[in-house]
């Protein structure tokens, strides 16, 4: 797992933005899900990074980056953090969150995307619709904000393995490498502070716009209106398409890794 130490910091102008650079070639972007950070990606940063320049990020208010002090969009964050690195055009892969953040990019900043892989995650402005998962999100954000940790991580682990599943389901270690990570993440935060970012709107009319190439990964187990909106994007771009990991929810990158580094690399391999 990475430690801090081998983190770099840019120095935005509202805080420093985290991020492990690692591996040489054209560049790959990993954007992690909401409440966690780029160790989401422990299983694809080593396997990605043998044939390409893998750049992990922590968003804002997330892992080791700062806290949002003014108004901020993730999309204008990463826009930056690019241009710093000399690193765009490049692949954006976001996972939920950050497959929307990659999704933005691709609308809001289309020079610097070469291609996005969006897994469990279709527009920035997404919402259930799915009843089950409409009342988790719901009961989820109630319990955040009241403070109540332990039934907040209850409510967040639930949602890992989707509607279908308990976590009980799942292996063990994937819940615990979550919890930790949320942990970190939610400790940088007090009940009730506001809340800086400016949510980008009216996505999906833009989304016929995209003319990279555009790849969804999702768990055959995710929330049925999920896969629903995914294989709609994937089919209102210029150029996408859809891949399902069966028996897998929200995070097929760490339920299969395996399968699922393959699907990025023979995507990567295409471009």
């Amino acid at each position: 797992m990475t430690a801090a130490s081998e983190l770099s910091f840019f120095a935005s102008a509202d805080g420093d933005i985290a991020y492990l650079d690692t591996g040489t070639g054209d560049p790959v972007v990993l954007l992690h899900s909401g409440y966690v950070d780029h160790r989401l990606f422990q299983a694809q940063i080593p396997a990605l990074a043998a044939g390409h320049r893998v750049i992990a990020v922590d968003v804002r208010g997330h892992g080791w980056t700062a806290n949002a002090t003014k108004p901020f969009r993730w999309a204008d964050d990463l826009a930056d953090l690019l241009r710093h690195l000399d690193a765009g055009p490049a692949v954006l892969v976001g996972v939920s969150m950050g497959g929307a953040i990659a999704g933005d990019m691709a609308i809001e900043y289309p020079e610097l995307v070469r291609a996005i892989v969006l897994s469990g995650s279709s527009v920035s402005d997404f919402q259930y619709t799915h009843e089950a998962t409409r009342k988790s999100v719901a009961e989820s954000h109630r319990t955040l904000h009241s403070g109540d940790i332990e039934g907040w991580l209850k409510i967040f682990l639930g949602a890992v393995a989707g509607p279908f599943r308990s976590p009980d389901e799942l292996d063990p270690r994937i819940l615990d490498h979550l919890r930790d990570m949320a942990l970190h993440t939610i400790a940088k935060h007090t009940p009730g502070e506001r809340n800086w970012h400016i949510p980008m709107t009216d996505t999906w009319s833009r989304v016929p716009k995209i003319d990279v190439p555009v790849l969804t990964v999702n768990g055959t187990l995710d929330s049925p209106d999920l896969l629903a909106d995914a294989e709609l994007f994937a089919g209102t771009v210029r150029n996408g398409r859809s891949v399902l990991v069966e028996g897998t929810s929200h995070y097929p990158n760490l339920e299969k890794p395996e399968e699922f580094n393959a699907i990025v690399r023979d995507f990567l391999r295409a471009l």
